[in-house]
């Protein structure tokens, strides 16, 4: 079964610091883009920062110079360090990416985490 599941969610203090995980799982051929979104209550699903395979990243402007995304392709995995906690950024991550297997190219989403930063 191929799938993406986040962890490392989370409450944390204005200015704080958290580290989510996405791992993707499977019987994989490939892992094309990969990438953080956050929804917060009552306003839509956002892009946090992508990643693509050779290492490309985009950021959302209010997160540029607080967050940081990294891979594994080795390890199928997808991180978002994320610095400077701020009220605003309380909202449940999401890991997105396009995962190729063997019978099948499709873009998945993970369950997931909740991220909430406190005043």
């Amino acid at each position: 079964q191929v799938q993406v599941v986040e962890s490392g969610g989370g409450l944390v203090q204005d200015g704080g610091s958290l580290r989510l995980s996405c791992v993707a799982s499977g019987n994989l051929v490939s892992i094309q883009n990969m990438g953080w979104y956050r929804q917060a209550p009552g306003k839509q699903r956002e892009l946090v920062a992508a990643i693509t395979t050779g290492g490309s990243t985009n950021y959302a402007d209010s997160v540029k110079g607080r967050f940081t995304i990294s891979r594994a392709n080795a390890k199928n995995t997808v991180d978002l360090q994320m610095n400077s906690l701020k009220p605003e950024d309380t909202a449940v991550y999401y890991c997105n990416a396009d995962l190729f297997s063997l019978t099948n190219a499709k873009n998945y989403w993970g369950q997931g985490t909740q991220v909430t930063v406190s005043s």
